[in-house]
């Protein structure tokens, strides 16, 4: 985890390895009140219809995660994370931004994930991207429903533009 270090902009965002897998699991139990454990993670990389990446400082310390199922013409982003010592720095907006585009290049239409009904920064995060509520999951979580949010046509011509404009923002 990230500890003191002051964030400049040698981040990279690359695919996750199962070497990267004991520090994304220390930083899961971080970040999430139920953890998924290592052998999730192990698990979830073996599968050909998952992609899951991690973003390294300049240290090359992973500071934050995420991941994609692929199935048909849409993709649920299965978990985000990003380490509490560095957040507020848009590095989920720019895992955000690699899902999407990862999502993309396999052919999906459509993006879906679940999220607590509390956590409403997540909430605003998915919501820039094009997420819009359209249920709840109860009790999906031990002590709270989930939000499931849709984001639909991602790969059309104003989705694209809606990227661009969030790309801009976080590189420029």
């Amino acid at each position: 985890m990230a500890g003191n270090s002051i964030l400049t902009g040698n981040l990279a965002i690359r695919p996750m390895t199962p070497g990267d897998i004991p520090t994304v699991a220390i930083l899961e139990r971080a970040v999430y009140p139920e953890p998924w454990s290592a052998r999730v993670f192990y698990d979830e990389l073996s599968h050909p219809n998952r992609r899951y990446v991690v973003v390294t400082d300049e240290e090359g310390g992973i500071i934050g995660y995420g991941g994609l199922l692929l199935v048909e013409q849409d993709a649920h982003i299965t978990t985000l994370a990003v380490d509490p010592a560095v957040r507020r720095h848009r590095l989920g907006t720019r895992l955000m931004l690699t899902l999407v585009d990862l999502a993309l290049t396999s052919g999906a239409h459509h993006l879906t994930l679940e999220v607590r009904v509390s956590n409403n920064p997540a909430r605003r995060l998915y919501e820039r991207f094009g997420f819009a509520p359209v249920g709840t999951r109860k009790n999906y979580y031990a002590d709270e429903d989930a939000l499931v949010m849709w984001a639909i046509d991602i790969d059309d011509p104003e989705y694209a533009s809606r990227l661009a404009l969030i790309r801009a923002e976080v590189e420029g």
